[in-house]
């Protein structure tokens, strides 16, 4: 079963090591979708794929690396997009 969720991530995140984290992770369990800073300090990730590899991903998303502090999360169920692979966005 196909399924997308969208996270919204505030905190500490150690930008470049939760980024690459972040890719690397979608990367390695099978995950499309994308990556990237929004202008008010948050992270939005978009990750669609099965059903349990997005769960997964979720997970990892909300726990972070050691370096991480997520201060605040909120996920919301999305539409499926059809993504191709999974992006890291610049403004």
């Amino acid at each position: 079963m196909k399924k997308s969720v969208r996270l919204f991530i505030k905190g500490n995140l150690q930008s470049m090591f939760f980024e690459q984290f972040i890719k690397q992770s979608a990367e390695r369990i099978g995950v499309r979708g994308y990556f990237r800073k929004l202008e008010d300090g948050r992270v939005e990730i978009f990750i669609e794929g099965n059903s349990d590899k997005v769960d997964e991903m979720s997970s990892l998303c909300k726990k972070g690396t050691q370096h991480t502090q997520i201060r605040g999360i909120e996920e919301r169920d999305e539409r499926f997009q059809d993504f191709k692979d999974f992006k890291v966005m610049r403004l």
